[in-house]
């Protein structure tokens, strides 16, 4: 099917693109409770489901093993900048389980953050894997891997005990058998699984469920948190910022998934072109559609469904808005 447009560029007064995609709200009981495109649509989520990562680590035991704390939890879940303190949360993590950036598999990038990249090369120093923006993530991974008491070489591989037992994890959160759905690898080395829109907004439903302490200790930690989820100016860092009632994370490729735990709600959404710019806005939009929020959080959301585009001499050129969904 062709999807709707979920959002559109608008300069001089005339909409000069559009973006196409699809999305899901659900409950925890797996009823659709708004819903455009084709959700059942199988998409690869990428970064948009490090919580049910995170969650694998959590329920193995090694947070409370470790005593790693709600900054670090958060950090677990991020797509992070770079910056200082995310590098130093993540050596902390490290430092707790015994572990070291010798045995990150992530690669090593420079930081999203401009002051942080130059910082680095002011001073001289190469990037290391510590500023991958998924070095958290794969904190986490080394301390279920050590938790599990298995070797953690090659712990991005689909095979090992640590990527088992996180599809296994994520399977159960979305009601879906990860063995039989497409794989591909991630941007930072480990598998990254196909999943249908709809499965994915019934994973984080289940993820913010009441009786589930799990999911609720992520969300605590990612609400305490919410730099180190993303990082400075991110969207992800605002929204959350600005309305600690909802939790979001977005993902490569156009990929964004939330939930609202005062009112059990999931949400995952698309855009075709893989525009990060569509996402955002058009999240916002799907979220101030829903009947959920105080009048001073849905006019947040409202600010939030707007983007403005700027040019190299910061003039006021256009803007990036979402459809109404």
């Amino acid at each position: 099917m062709i999807n709707p447009v979920i959002a559109e560029v608008m300069r001089g007064g005339i909409v000069e693109s559009r973006h196409r995609g699809a999305f899901c709200v659900m409950d925890g009981s797996g009823h659709v409770v708004a819903a455009e495109g084709g959700i059942a649509a199988p998409v690869y989520p990428r970064s948009a489901i490090k919580a049910f990562q995170c969650l694998a680590m959590l329920q193995s035991g090694a947070a409370d093993h470790f005593g790693l704390n709600e900054e670090e939890i958060a950090l677990c879940c991020a797509s992070h900048h770079g910056e200082a303190d995310h590098v130093r949360v993540a050596r902390s993590i490290l430092k707790k389980c015994g572990n070291d950036e010798s045995l990150y598999e992530c690669g090593a990038h420079w930081p999203v953050d401009p002051d942080a990249r130059h910082s680095l090369v002011r001073h001289g120093e190469a990037c290391q894997q510590v500023h991958n923006n998924c070095s958290g993530k794969h904190a986490g991974m080394l301390a279920l891997a050590k938790q599990l008491g298995v070797d953690p070489r090659e712990y991005v591989k689909r095979e090992h005990p640590v990527q088992r037992e996180i599809a296994r994890t994520m399977g159960a959160m979305c009601d879906i058998d990860l063995d039989q759905q497409p794989w591909g690898i991630d941007g930072c080395s480990v598998p990254t699984w196909a999943i249908p829109i709809r499965n994915m907004a019934l994973g984080f439903a289940r993820l913010c469920a009441a009786d589930f302490k799990p999911g609720h200790r992520i969300i605590n930690a990612v609400r305490a948190h919410p730099f180190m989820v993303a990082g400075t100016g991110d969207f992800d860092t605002l929204i959350m910022e600005a309305i600690p009632r909802v939790f979001v994370k977005g993902g490569a490729e156009g990929v964004h998934c939330a939930c609202i735990p005062h009112a059990g709600l999931g949400i995952a959404l698309k855009c075709d072109d893989g525009a990060g710019r569509a996402t955002e806005v058009a999240l916002a939009s799907a979220l101030a559609g829903l009947d959920v929020w105080t009048p001073e959080e849905k006019a947040t959301l409202q600010r939030f469904r707007h983007h403005e585009l700027k040019n190299w001499k910061k003039l006021d050129v256009g803007e990036v808005a979402g459809v109404s969904l």
